[in-house]
């Protein structure tokens, strides 16, 4: 007796001639149709965006820094004339530097009575300051006037990412123009490693920051008032990374296998409930008749 292969068959066909079609039947296969084709759009939505993953955890995530971290600031005084404005940095690595001038630009304001400083400079990993004085210039004003508007103060390579909301520039926008001009202002920041890690695997590193302020009246040993806007910062050693990722399409294939079976299995069950209540129900009426 030959081999026969359609003995392995598990989808038996049935001839038609021994089916019956329905009204019922055919719009339960309407809209089980209908309702497949909007799981799948769905799920193909799903399949074509990514999502952002985000972790924390404890690491150094830039160590081909050199222990440095890039700033950019912008800040404008407009009652302070460019000459006496300086960007001092310390910190407790023994840096002291007093009027630093690269990469900074002062732009006059108010017909020159006014400044507007934007700098770019490195600090290092280590807690310290950098603050915006008079320090550096060769005659101290009688009445300095550090009332100020902070435009940008970020950390880092720019991260613009839709679906990443963060304090990457926390301090943008801040308006102290109605304080004492003859105040000192304490920032007072917590600087977060930040790591965004695209599909390609590229990452770039950044720093989100929260921050505290204090406003106060300060006096040097010869009792004069030299005000100055002070940014004192330390690091977290907490990193919080973001990591863009996508469906793998094993997972999406298998969601589309379920929703189909699914979807059958379950439209084929209330089909024959219906069609098995509408058959007994005849055979009721045929015998109240009878």
């Amino acid at each position: 007796m030959p081999f026969d292969v359609r003995r392995f068959d598990v989808y038996r066909k049935v001839p038609k001639d021994l089916t019956q079609p329905t009204y019922t039947g055919a719009c339960i296969s309407i809209l089980c149709c209908v309702f497949m084709l909007f799981l799948f759009l769905s799920e193909l939505t799903g399949f074509i965006a990514t999502e952002i993953v985000n972790e924390l955890y404890v690491d150094d995530p830039d160590k081909n820094s050199g222990g440095k971290i890039d700033v950019s600031l912008n800040v404008s005084l407009p009652n302070l004339h460019c000459d006496l404005v300086g960007l001092d940095i310390q910190d407790e690595m023994g840096r002291h530097e007093v009027g630093l001038i690269d990469n900074s630009m002062k732009i006059p304001l108010n017909q020159g009575y006014g400044c507007r400083f934007e700098g770019e400079f490195t600090i290092n990993k280590v807690p310290g300051n950098f603050h915006v004085s008079t320090h550096s210039a060769t005659a101290q004003p009688q009445s300095p006037d550090m009332t100020h508007t902070i435009h940008k103060l970020a950390f880092g390579e720019k991260l613009q990412v839709l679906r990443v909301q963060g304090a990457f520039n926390a301090l943008g926008g801040a308006d102290r123009l109605g304080s004492n001009p003859l105040a000192s202002h304490d920032y007072i920041l917590k600087i977060v490693p930040t790591v965004y890690e695209d599909l390609s695997g590229r990452k770039r590193y950044s720093y989100q920051y929260t921050v505290a302020n204090k406003e106060y009246v300060a006096y040097s040993h010869t009792g004069r008032i030299i005000p100055a806007i002070w940014f004192r910062y330390d690091l977290s050693p907490i990193t919080v990374k973001y990591t863009e990722r996508r469906q793998p399409l094993y997972r999406f294939i298998t969601t589309i296998c379920a929703i189909i079976g699914g979807t059958f299995t379950v439209a084929g069950i209330i089909d024959s409930c219906i069609f098995t209540a509408s058959e007994a129900m005849k055979k009721v009426q045929i015998g109240k008749m009878s």
